[in-house]
C-alpha cells in the first residue's frame, strides 16, 4: 500500500506540473484548478506514504521519478527537446532511484 500512495503522489504531481505549464500563471481557469487539484492529492498521498517509507528514501523516489516523468511528459505533449546533458542526467535520476531500492538498506521494503 505505501508504494501505491507513492506511485499516485509521484502520477499526481507530474499531472500538476503539467497542467501548471498549461495554465499560464493561472490565468486559465481549468489547467489552474487541475493544478490545485492535483498538487493537492498529490501531498496527501505523499503524507500516507511516509507514514511506512522514511523520508529521505520517499523523498529521493518521488522527486527522481517525478523528474524523470516530467521531462518525458515535456517531450511527447509540449514537443520540448532534450538535449545530451539533459538525457544524461535523467539516467544518473533513474540509476540513483535504482540504487535506493535495491541496494539501500534504509529504503524499508
Amino acid at each position: 500500500m505505501k508504494y501505491l500512495f507513492l506511485g499516485l503522489a509521484i502520477c499526481l504531481e507530474v499531472l500538476g506540473t503539467s497542467c501548471l505549464a498549461r495554465s499560464e500563471n493561472f490565468t486559465k481557469w481549468l489547467p489552474s484548478f487541475i493544478t490545485i487539484l492535483a498538487f493537492s492529492g498529490c501531498f496527501y498521498c505523499f503524507s500516507h506514504a511516509i507514514k511506512e517509507i522514511p523520508l529521505g528514501v520517499a523523498y529521493a523516489i518521488w522527486a527522481g521519478l517525478g523528474i524523470v516523468l516530467t521531462a518525458l511528459v515535456s517531450v511527447f505533449f509540449f514537443k520540448q527537446k532534450l538535449d545530451l546533458p539533459a538525457l544524461l542526467g535523467i539516467a544518473i535520476i533513474i540509476i540513483g532511484v535504482l540504487v535506493i531500492n535495491l541496494f539501500s538498506k534504509s529504503s524499508a521494503h
